[in-house]
């Protein structure tokens, strides 16, 4: 079994993308305290590194918090909420947050002996930013062959996104069969005090939606 590593925000996509590429791989969990607005997610992803076996659990500080940019980074932007989501990137974008974050997630590949890295986009579903599309992944593929000493050696990098085409609903059935416990996971970028998740923003409102169509209720806010 290869070595993979896997990045693991604590919600919804990122737990079912590393719940179904676990059979696969032998997982290594990279999460990130970034700047973001609350840390209730690192602990969701502390949760769902546990659930699914995930010894090897890694939570990186960096602060994206000192370019701003971003409402999810930025405390004078506010969070939008019911907004109609479409093509339009919203303002909870983090600029070149999921570059980054797959930078280092090579990083550590690299120290492992890995040339597999997971993550938990999709574009069917999503909130419309461009980090998320396939083109960018297999650019970041190819800037890993060119760029790193395992590219170099002739090593073959491959990043899997197995919810890229997925719906916010087929993500949530495959988890389901998957064994992802979704009442672990968090998703809302502008959680109340206590951690309940807002039920306004685009997280909130494609989730919601998700779990409907599958005629559940979010097991996260019963």
């Amino acid at each position: 079994m290869r070595d993979a590593v896997v990045l693991l925000s604590g919600g919804l996509d990122s737990a079912t993308a590393a719940a179904l590429t676990r059979p696969r791989f032998r997982l290594h969990a990279l999460s990130f305290r970034y700047g973001q607005r609350h840390a209730v997610e690192i602990q969701a992803a502390r949760r769902v590194a546990r659930a699914l076996g995930i010894r090897d659990h890694r939570v990186v500080r960096i602060d994206l918090g000192v370019f701003g940019g971003s409402a999810l980074t930025d405390l004078a932007i506010a969070v939008p909420k019911w907004r109609r989501i479409g093509r339009r990137i919203p303002a909870t974008y983090v600029p070149a947050r999921n570059t980054i974050f797959l930078a280092f997630a090579a990083a550590w590949a690299e120290t492992l002996g890995a040339r597999d890295l997971v993550i938990g986009v999709n574009v069917l579903d999503s909130s419309g930013y461009p980090d998320c599309r396939p083109a960018f992944l297999r650019a970041f593929e190819r800037v890993l062959i060119a760029g790193t000493k395992a590219g170099a050696e002739g090593g073959r990098w491959r990043i899997h996104a197995p919810l890229v085409r997925m719906t916010k609903a087929q993500i949530i059935r495959a988890g389901l069969r998957a064994g992802v416990d979704y009442a672990l996971t968090h998703s809302c970028y502008d959680p109340g005090p206590g951690g309940s998740a807002c039920g306004a923003c685009d997280a909130c409102v494609l989730r919601r939606r998700g779990f409907e169509e599958i005629g559940m209720e979010d097991p996260a806010l019963c």
